[in-house]
């Protein structure tokens, strides 16, 4: 059900202020990879090692929602890199806030995002980007203290500071054109089931004159008890009702570096006046190996056995297939082909293929083809990933926002091969559930990968120590199927999944070492 209401009206007088206010207290919290187009910071060479309250390739993702509606957007923030800016030290935050479906239709529609870089000693900010995309054309504001130097937080960076004293503490900061101060009191311990595990916290009251004057009620924060103090939950009760932004996922990546530039030649005269040559930039070299981290080597192919009931029906072909350059970037392709079909099959053709192109060292994807003979709406696709902005293109002129590093299908399928999925020692907590977003059709899911101890299984005859990773995946056509993955306990091998009525187990692997 869709509701129809003009933005133009949801947002003037006191309720957009109440709602723009709401929507910036929710980006420190801030899902889904960081998801804005931005000029990366320049990763410092040779910077000295200092104390920072921040961990360079924290990325924090939420859920978000009002009252009853459980899925009501969602909310991220990203320590991206750190380097230098105008000659200073900076370590740069991303954050965005978006809200969805009946939220954003019936109450209000916002999409936010900021970009600030900090100062990594004080956390002060020098640089602050802020873009909001709920009126007919986006309006960006910036504030630059690069040359004047400001001694106020703004509501990125105060969470920061709160983080390192624990969830207590005065501190002030700047919105809009207004000063005001925050103070953080913790008032007890509270144990915290979130989707992104369970957590023991400190729960940290947060008062301030900006809150009071916008019809805020009350603002809680839980942080980690932990010396992290990750905010896993943040709750804001107004006179609509009550606000939740829930942690679904922490991931900590390698910071982010700007490449390498390559000079450009200079020509030195000689002796005599003659020009001598320069040497010509390293070329690219196709098909280097992949980082042994990741649990397969360039060239792999798996062959499997699809049946029903024991009765074969169809073959398919995993691959490696090889690293080139795609769209002028080093990129791995993967590759999924039926390669037979048993007389009589309906459900499958000889030739259905899935090709997604990667990042090899992260196997994010940035291209996927789907082509199957079958004519089923959203099975043959061609979807582009910009691992930039999260930005997710399929069709024309079909674009979503998606999290930074949303996987296809198939790369999910290499990608848990590196995974840690070790199993919960709780198995009525298991905390050690792996979430990860995939693209399906035409959104993201928040896919949750939820391991088994290793156990003995018959596969083409052959007695493996396998461990079964089931997977749920929020849709339900997709969960209706009972998804199950098995991989091997030792190299991570897949030897079986299983889907609906269907196994697929391993019968042959081979590597190409020419690749």
């Amino acid at each position: 059900m869709m509701l129809l209401r003009n933005p133009q009206v949801i947002n003037k007088g006191r309720r957009g202020n109440v709602r723009r206010l709401i929507i910036s207290l929710l980006l420190p919290l801030a899902m889904i990879a960081g998801w804005i187009s931005v000029t990366r910071c320049v990763y410092a060479q040779g910077v000295a090692a200092t104390r920072s309250i921040f961990k360079v390739g924290e990325k924090l993702t939420y859920n978000i929602s009002f009252g009853k509606i459980t899925d009501g957007g969602f909310a991220e923030l990203y320590v991206a890199s750190r380097g230098r800016l105008s000659g200073k030290d900076v370590v740069e935050i991303r954050s965005r806030a978006k809200t969805l479906g009946l939220v954003s239709a019936a109450f209000f529609m916002a999409d936010e995002s900021r970009q600030v870089f900090a100062a990594p000693d004080t956390g002060l900010p020098l640089y602050i980007r802020k873009v909001t995309n709920d009126g007919p054309l986006p309006k960006e504001t910036v504030n630059n203290y690069l040359k004047d130097v400001t001694s106020n937080f703004d509501l990125l960076t105060v969470i920061y500071k709160a983080r390192e004293a624990g969830g207590i503490g005065t501190y002030p900061f700047l919105e809009g054109d207004q000063i005001y101060t925050a103070t953080f009191q913790t008032t007890g311990s509270e144990y915290v089931k979130t989707d992104g595990g369970d957590f023991d916290t400190i729960i940290s009251v947060v008062q301030s004159e900006l809150f009071t004057a916008n019809g805020i009620k009350e603002f809680k924060i839980n942080f980690t008890a932990d010396d992290d103090h990750i905010p896993v939950l943040i709750r804001i009760k107004t006179a609509k009702g009550e606000f939740r932004a829930s942690l679904l996922a922490v991931h900590v990546d390698e910071p982010e570096t700007a490449p390498t530039p390559t000079p450009k030649p200079v020509v030195v005269p000689g002796p005599n006046g003659t020009p001598r040559p320069t040497p010509s930039p390293t070329p690219y070299v196709e098909n280097m190996p992949l980082s042994p981290e990741l649990g397969f080597e360039l060239g792999e192919t798996l062959n499997y056995s699809i049946s029903t009931v024991g009765k074969p029906v169809a073959a398919i072909t995993l691959a490696a297939a090889e690293r080139k350059l795609f769209q002028k970037r080093d990129s791995l392709l993967l590759t999924a082909t039926i390669t037979g079909v048993e007389p009589g099959t309906t459900a499958f053709h000889s030739g259905d293929s899935v090709k997604v192109q990667v990042e090899p060292d992260t196997l994010a994807p940035r291209w996927y083809e789907s082509a199957f003979l079958t004519k089923i709406p959203g099975l043959n696709q061609t979807v582009t990933f910009d691992q930039r902005t999260g930005n997710i293109t399929f069709g024309d002129p079909a674009i979503i926002d998606g999290p930074v590093g949303t996987h296809s299908l198939l790369s999910l399928v290499y990608a848990m091969r590196s995974f840690n999925l070790r199993t919960s020692k709780d198995p009525n907590s298991p905390v050690n559930d792996t979430r990860v977003a995939v693209f399906w059709e035409s959104r993201p899911y928040i896919f949750t990968l939820r391991p088994s101890n290793p156990a003995e299984i018959i596969v083409n005859g052959e007695k493996i120590s396998a461990q079964q990773i089931t997977i749920n995946t929020g849709n339900p056509q997709l969960d209706g199927l009972g998804i199950k993955v098995w991989l091997t306990a030792t190299d991570r091998i897949p030897v079986r999944f299983t889907f609906g009525a269907y196994t697929a187990d391993l019968i042959a692997r081979t590597t190409n070492h020419s690749k």
